[in-house]
C-alpha cells in the first residue's frame, strides 16, 4: 500500500515540476518556429534559396541531394501565383499557413505538364476568381486558405553532381508573386 501511495506522490510532484519547467521555458521557444524563420530571411513574395550552412534564421538545406527554396507571402493584398518551369528529375510544393499545417502539396507526377502552376487565395478572392477566369490561369491549380499568411517550400532533387546547376536554376527561376488584376 505504502509503494503505491508513494508512486502516485512521486508522479504528481514529478509531473507539476516538469509543467514548471515547461511554462518557464516557453519564452525562449517562441520566434523559433519554421513560418518566423522563413520572415527573418527579409524576402516577401520571392523564393530564397537555402545554403548547405545555416544562416542567421537557422534554416538550411540539410539534404546532400535535395535544393530548397522558401517564399514568405501574404494573400491579404491579392491571391499569390506560385510557378516553376524546368526539368529536374524530381520536385515537390508545400504551402503552409502561419502555424505550420500544411495546406496543400503536390509534385511533378501530379502536376499539369511537370510545371508549377498554383493560385493560393481566400474563399472570397477564389470567388472573384471563378468569377471572371482569366485566360493566364487556366492551366492553374487554385488553393483556398482560411488564414491570410503562410509560406512555401520548393525543392528540386538533383541526385548527381551533374544535375546541381539544372536544380539550382529551376529554383532560381521560380516566382512566388501577388496576383495582380
Amino acid at each position: 500500500m505504502f509503494r503505491i501511495l508513494f508512486a502516485i506522490v512521486a508522479g504528481l510532484v514529478g509531473a507539476a515540476l516538469l509543467h514548471i519547467v515547461i511554462i518557464l521555458a516557453l519564452p525562449q521557444f517562441t520566434g523559433k518556429d519554421a513560418y518566423s524563420r522563413v520572415l527573418g530571411l527579409f524576402e516577401m513574395d520571392s523564393f530564397f534559396s537555402l545554403t548547405n550552412e545555416p544562416g542567421a534564421t537557422g534554416l538550411a538545406n540539410e539534404d546532400p541531394y535535395l535544393r530548397v527554396a522558401v517564399c514568405a507571402f501574404s494573400v491579404n493584398n491579392g491571391p499569390t501565383r506560385f510557378v516553376a518551369r524546368g526539368r529536374v528529375p524530381f520536385w515537390s510544393f508545400a504551402v503552409y499557413d502561419e502555424n505550420s499545417n500544411e495546406v496543400f502539396s503536390m509534385n511533378d507526377q501530379t502536376a499539369v505538364n511537370g510545371n508549377l502552376d498554383l493560385v493560393v487565395a481566400t474563399p472570397i478572392q477564389l470567388v472573384e476568381l471563378r468569377k471572371t477566369p482569366a485566360e493566364a490561369l487556366s492551366q492553374s491549380i487554385l488553393v483556398q486558405m482560411s488564414g491570410e499568411d503562410g509560406y512555401a517550400v520548393l525543392r528540386a532533387l538533383a541526385p548527381t553532381p551533374s544535375y546541381e546547376e539544372t536544380a539550382r536554376n529551376f529554383l532560381t527561376e521560380s516566382s512566388c508573386q501577388t496576383l495582380r488584376p
